[in-house]
């Protein structure tokens, strides 16, 4: 029961990385801001640079969702691939800061929560 209550929300996680994916590569309203990337002010998410992005939200979404599944299918490489999608998802988030919708904020504080668990040696006392 404990590996369902731990993989669905990682599953909704990743899935939730669709929007960082439709907000760079498409014209839909998913709640981001026109506002540029933290770097400078000439960068916008509809741009070449924003389009990259896109594509690394896209890869925390596969990591994080195949990390869910992963875990339900009892993987002993759930946690590594759980870590990189944390890792994608904050590489992703962090710089569009100013962009993305508070659910994002959100999202990337539990990143950095796994981020502890995962990379720590609090990893081997949870996951014991």
């Amino acid at each position: 029961m404990l590996r369902f209550v731990i993989a669905l929300p990682l599953i909704g996680h990743g899935l939730a990385h669709i929007s960082g994916v439709l907000a760079a590569w498409t014209s839909f309203d998913v709640g981001f801001q026109d506002s540029p990337w933290i770097f400078t002010s000439g960068v916008r998410l509809s741009g070449g640079i924003g389009r990259v992005f896109g594509l690394i939200w896209l890869l925390a979404l596969i990591a994080l969702a195949g990390s869910g599944v992963g875990l339900i299918l009892r993987q002993a490489w759930w946690p590594n691939l759980a870590l990189l999608g944390s890792v994608l998802s904050l590489v992703a988030i962090v710089p569009w800061w100013k962009s993305v919708p508070p659910g994002a904020k959100v999202g990337a504080a539990s990143d950095v929560l796994l981020v502890i668990v995962l990379a720590t040696p609090v990893r081997e006392t949870l996951l014991d």
